[in-house]
């Protein structure tokens, strides 16, 4: 069918993308930040800003009131959407809307509960139909992913799960079976933010997955980039670098002037894209 032909470009968009970027001998760059901060529509402009403005992709993330793998900054910009009454459908628009403005991959980041609540196949089918090339899903255990990983593939999207440093191989092996599209390597236990440091176990983490996924997938790290020297840092052994608390926080640095804010957004993308082409 042709729908189906469509949707199944969208994941392939994302696979190709990061495949583009490593002809390029470059990592790919990961943009992130949550739906409806700090408005629906500032948050459509700071997405589709981080794309056109070196972004290869950009995960948009579904605000929870319970964000346990996020620190301080991210807990913030949440806050400030749910309070302005964000919605699963403006998450959707917000997917919708930057990818059309584009032709960038958009994903969504999201905890299980809101999903589950929602219900996994209208989930899908909405984010697919609104140009989504899939999820990452940080909280949600790859042994109870069967009913989400069998709806994702019908609607053509990816399923990338989380790592840490303190994951086994064996358990390596399992998550890089079952997830697509990348896997997303978190540079270091704890929450999100900005860090000095990314840390030594960031570059010795994407070797374990490389070796337990057999190169299928991309690895692509987040948690504590802040600034281009960082991402040349990570760019150096990461098939992908991802930011979120750094972007979010040049928006909370201006709460009342959007259009200062989507300058320093945007200054902060070049950055970053120059420092994963070092």
């Amino acid at each position: 069918m042709a729908g189906s032909t469509e949707l199944s470009g969208q994941r392939a968009l994302l696979a190709g993308t990061l495949a583009a970027a490593r002809e390029e001998g470059r990592a790919a760059l990961v943009g992130y930040l949550p739906a409806g901060f700090p408005t629906v529509e500032g948050g459509i402009a700071a997405c589709t800003e981080m794309l056109r403005s070196g972004c290869d992709v950009v995960e948009v993330g579904l605000p929870h009131s319970d964000p346990v793998l996020d620190g301080p900054v991210i807990q913030t910009a949440d806050d400030i959407a749910l309070r302005g009454g964000v919605r699963i459908a403006d998450v959707l628009r917000t997917v919708r809307e930057a990818h059309t403005a584009t032709g960038a991959p958009v994903l969504v980041m999201t905890y299980w509960n809101p999903i589950d609540r929602y219900g996994p196949e209208r989930f899908a089918a909405e984010l697919a139909a609104a140009g989504g090339a899939g999820c990452i899903l940080p909280d949600l255990p790859v042994e109870e992913a069967d009913l989400w990983r069998k709806t994702a593939e019908e609607h053509q999207l990816a399923t990338v799960f989380v790592v840490a440093p303190s994951s086994r191989d064996e358990r390596l092996a399992k998550i890089t079976a079952a997830g697509s599209g990348f896997v997303y390597a978190a540079s270091l236990m704890g929450v999100t933010g900005t860090r000095k440091s990314v840390g030594r176990e960031a570059e010795a983490l994407v070797t374990r997955v490389r070796a337990a996924a057999e190169d299928r997938l991309p690895v692509c790290v987040g948690l504590g980039v802040s600034d281009g020297e960082q991402a040349a840092e990570v760019a150096r052994f990461a098939d992908g670098v991802i930011v979120g608390s750094a972007f979010v926080k040049r928006l909370l640095d201006h709460p009342d002037d959007l259009p200062a804010g989507l300058a320093a957004v945007r200054g902060l993308a070049r950055e970053l894209a120059d420092g994963v082409r070092r």
